[in-house]
């Protein structure tokens, strides 16, 4: 290895051997998408890889999930949800996070312990004031985009405040009192120097909330309209009571973990760098 250390084949077999475990689920939902709905029923999928020229391949799940489900407006109001939904949590945390680090106000070490408190509380025990909140009785929002977008904002937050946090904690202090004695006030500090040095927390949080926001179900099928639903909530709605449409879950799944896997790829480098930071100092 690059640090001189032998390199370990037990190792090496083993996240082989797992990485094919974790892709094996998502390799069948693939090749169960391009069969037909009697072939998946009667036998498995891996018997398609076995006689590859022998199996009847269709791509008519897909066209019907696009024709009868409309899955491309769905698709698109996803990311009109998701994009928002993940970048205003990260903006207000931000200010939050720096505020927690580099400034002294009364009770701030109480109010980031209240905060980090709310992690805890179930989002679920909410959703009945929020939908008397956000009905027609009071704001009139309910089943419009800037619902759901505040309440994944909101949900989002604790998480966001935290991670930035420590992130921010690790960063040096000596950098940010230069900037003090140049005449940098903490608004040109914040946007110049920490903001960009908090890049890789930034992105791993940014990943988190996508991914989380993107899986939704409960939030956008209670406070969404029809004609603006999520995939998600089209997906469920491709799978009659009696088990019928089936063939279009798998198409229309496949489909929906798209977006995210791609995601995934270009921030995973920040990921764990993110998440881990600040959890051990010294």
């Amino acid at each position: 290895m690059k640090d001189g250390r032998p390199r370990s084949w037990v190792a090496i077999v083993s996240m082989v051997l797992m990485s094919l475990l974790w892709c094996l689920p998502t390799l069948g939902l693939l090749v169960t998408s391009f069969r037909t709905k009697d072939d998946a029923a009667t036998s498995g999928w891996w018997t398609t890889l076995l006689d590859p020229f022998g199996a009847g391949w269709t791509t008519g799940n897909y066209a019907k999930v696009f024709d009868q489900a409309d899955m491309g407006t769905a698709l698109l109001n996803s990311i009109v949800v998701a994009i928002p939904a993940t970048i205003l949590p990260i903006m207000f945390a931000a200010f939050a996070a720096y505020a927690f680090t580099f400034m002294d106000f009364t009770g701030k070490d109480a109010l980031f312990v209240i905060i980090v408190a709310v992690m805890v509380v179930p989002i679920q025990v909410a959703f009945q004031p929020l939908l008397d909140l956000l009905g027609p009785r009071h704001l009139g929002i309910s089943g419009q985009y800037i619902a759901v977008w505040l309440l994944h904002t909101g949900f989002g937050m604790p998480l966001a405040v935290y991670t930035l946090r420590n992130y921010m904690a690790t960063l040096p202090r000596s950098i940010v009192e230069s900037a003090k004695i140049d005449g940098c006030g903490h608004y040109q500090t914040f946007w110049r120097l920490v903001f960009p040095m908090s890049m890789p927390a930034i992105a791993a949080f940014a990943t988190l909330q996508f991914l989380w926001v993107w899986n939704d179900l409960l939030i956008a099928k209670l406070f969404l309209k029809s004609d603006n639903s999520t995939v998600i909530v089209k997906l469920q709605g491709l799978l009659g009571t009696q088990g019928q449409g089936a063939e279009l879950l798998t198409a229309g799944a496949f489909l929906s973990m798209i977006l995210p896997m791609l995601v995934f790829v270009v921030l995973q480098r920040f990921l764990v760098r993110g998440m881990t930071a600040g959890a051990v100092k010294g």
